[in-house]
This record gives structure tokens, C-alpha cells and sequence, in this order.
């Protein structure tokens, strides 16, 4: 029996929720060219290194859980960009040549709004970034899949953003004459005006000469992904300001779901969000080993958290939102503001 697009949709929605798995009954979607399921090899990629959690702690995991549950899944894994930066591996996605993929900003391309979730300061921490996937994502996730034949699994935690630079951060004054490298995309570029930074477009792969030569004073990142690219070598301070939950979605292309058995869908769910309570513990505790190196041994001065006037950088950064956002946009913002405690 095969579904209609909008029903399956649903389903897939269902799962992703973690919510009313047994909606998958016979009713696996086939593509009209038989039944679904038999042995398939999922294809998984990421831009994250192999030396960060979500790779050792996330994909490797999913792999490890997923093909020791004998559904026929077989799981190849493409860390680093291996297959094209993040915007050509959403087409991917969308086309079905490229099964799953770990990604952020690059999903921006295909539904800007997406771009919202990335905000400085939208998330208060951790715990909130959870609570509105798990209770208040759900619209969302439909509205992206129907725009993206992509699905949302999950989300898996990749660190809190936050600023390496030559001198040290406290607060929004002192960016002040700073340039700071952020992400070329229009959701970065606001944020480093919401914060009160001068930014500069740098590609990833120069940031590390960019800081060298001094093109840039600073850039943001999580602690893992500062010490994963060797920042540390040429920047003085780390302000753990962290002005961004950074969350990586766990994408699976809809061209894929159609290939796979109602078994296979579900043990896909549900082994990525079982992994995430797990690489969110490995993800933290990565981080303040990074962090105890720095604050003995260097090279990096820590500036802490509770040194750091983050309710002066929240103030900037929801006065800014607040007139950046319009229409659409704004509301989004402020429901997921309206969740947090």
C-alpha cells in the first residue's frame, strides 16, 4: 500500500516528534516502484572534523547502533566536507543522491527562516534549545519538510558559540573597533551587529591565517571547534560569552524515507534521538576538558562566565532582533523567546 505524499509527510513528522510511532503500519511509502525496504546503504555526511564530538559521539554512534540492529542498514560516513560544502549537500539531500546529513547554516538556502534558530541569544541554553524541539517544533518541522523535501530527525548539540579574540571580551563595549570573523551568511551577519562586533567574511578554510595576519581580531565558535582548528595558536583570549546554542540538525532526504521499510524509518528515529542525550554529555564534557587545559597550561586566557555580562549582550541582541525580524520572521522569534524560563 503506498501513501500520498502529504500523509507520508505526516508520519515522517510523527517520528520526528518521537511521538505516535505506530502511525507506521503497512502504509511505507514505496515511490510507486515496489515494495520499500530490502538492504540499503545510507549515505552520511557532515562539514564537522572527525576530532569533534559530534562525529566520534554522533555519526560514529548512529552508525555503530544503527548496523548492529541486522535491518539490512548499512551506514558510509563522510565527515569534513568530504561531499561539497553545506549548501551543495542540501541540494544533495533534496535530489536523494546524498541519504543523511548533519547540518546548520546551509538549510537556510532552502527555507531562510531556518535562519531564526540560529539567532544570538534566542535560545537561553541548552535545556531551552531541547524544550522547543521536543514541545514546540513540530509546525515548524512540517513547514520545512513541505518547502525542502528534507526531514528533521533531531537535533544534536554541537557547543554554545562564543568569541576567541586578541583581547579580551566582556561585554558589547568591547567589541567595539574589533573585527570578528563570522559565517558569511545573513543570520551571522546579524548577529555580529546584535552584539555590537564589526564583522568580516572570511571562508572557514582562511580563518586561521585570516587571525594570523591579523585580517580579523577575533572569530566565534564553539570551545570544541576554536581547539579542533588550532585557533588557539594565534588568539590570546576565549570569552565565554556563548551567544549561540549551537544546534546541528540531523537531516534525512524524503527520497530516501521512500526506499525504506517502516522498520528501517523507525530505527533510524529513534537511534538518533537516543544518541542525542549522549553526544549533548560528550559535547560539554569535551568542553570543559578543552577548558581546564586552557586555564592551566594556556595558550588561551579564560575569560568565565560569570565574568562575562551576558544580560548586557542578551539586551543588545533582543533590541536588535526585535527591529531586525518582520512579518513571519518576527513572530517565529518571539514564540520561541516566549518559551524560555
Amino acid at each position: 500500500m503506498t501513501m500520498s505524499k502529504n500523509s507520508r509527510r505526516g508520519t515522517v513528522a510523527a517520528l520526528a516528534m518521537g511521538s505516535a510511532v505506530a502511525m507506521l503500519t503497512g502504509c511505507a511509502a514505496d515511490g510507486g516502484n515496489g515494495e520499500a525496504g530490502g538492504d540499503i546503504t545510507l549515505s552520511f555526511a557532515s562539514s564537522q572534523a572527525e576530532s569533534v564530538p559530534n562525529y566520534f559521539c554522533g555519526m560514529e554512534l548512529f552508525k555503530e547502533r544503527i548496523e548492529e540492529q541486522d535491518l539490512g542498514i548499512t551506514v558510509d560516513l563522510f565527515p569534513a566536507s568530504q561531499l561539497g560544502p553545506d549548501t551543495e549537500r542540501v541540494a544533495s539531500l533534496q535530489s536523494g543522491d546524498l541519504d543523511m546529513d548533519l547540518q546548520e547554516a546551509g538549510l537556510a538556502t532552502v527555507y531562510p527562516q531556518i535562519g531564526v534558530l540560529g539567532a544570538a541569544y534566542v535560545f537561553d541554553d541548552v535545556d531551552h534549545a531541547f524544550d522547543w524541539i521536543d514541545n514546540h517544533s513540530e509546525d515548524f518541522r512540517e513547514a520545512f519538510n513541505e518547502a525542502s523535501d528534507v526531514t528533521i530527525i533531531d537535533g544534536w548539540y554541537y557547543g554554545s558559540r562564543t568569541f576567541s579574540s586578541n583581547e579580551p571580551i566582556y561585554g558589547p563595549d568591547d567589541l567595539e573597533g574589533m573585527t570578528i570573523r563570522f559565517p558569511d551568511t545573513p543570520q551571522y551577519l546579524a548577529n555580529a551587529e546584535a552584539l555590537g562586533a564589526n564583522a568580516v567574511a572570511v571562508a572557514y578554510e582562511e580563518i586561521y591565517v585570516a587571525l594570523q595576519q591579523g585580517i580579523a581580531d577575533g572569530q566565534e565558535n564553539p570551545v570544541v571547534g576554536t581547539k579542533s582548528a588550532s585557533y588557539d595558536e594565534v588568539q590570546n583570549y576565549i570569552s565565554l560569552n556563548e551567544h549561540q546554542v549551537s544546534i546541528h540538525w540531523v537531516t534525512i532526504s524524503d527520497a530516501t524515507l521512500e526506499r525504506m521499510s517502516e522498520e528501517q524509518q523507525e530505527a533510524v528515529f529513534e537511534t538518533v534521538r537516543e544518541i542525542r542525550a549522549e553526544n549533548r554529555t560528550c559535547v560539554e564534557e569535551e568542553t570543559e576538558t578543552i577548558l581546564d587545559e586552557w586555564r592551566a597550561n594556556g595558550p588561551l586566557e579564560v575569560i568565565e562566565r560569570d565574568e562575562v555580562d551576558r544580560e548586557a549582550f542578551i539586551e543588545s541582541a533582543e533590541e536588535y532582533f526585535n527591529e531586525y525580524y518582520t512579518g513571519e520572521d518576527l513572530e517565529f522569534y518571539t514564540s520561541i523567546r516566549e518559551t524560555a524560563n
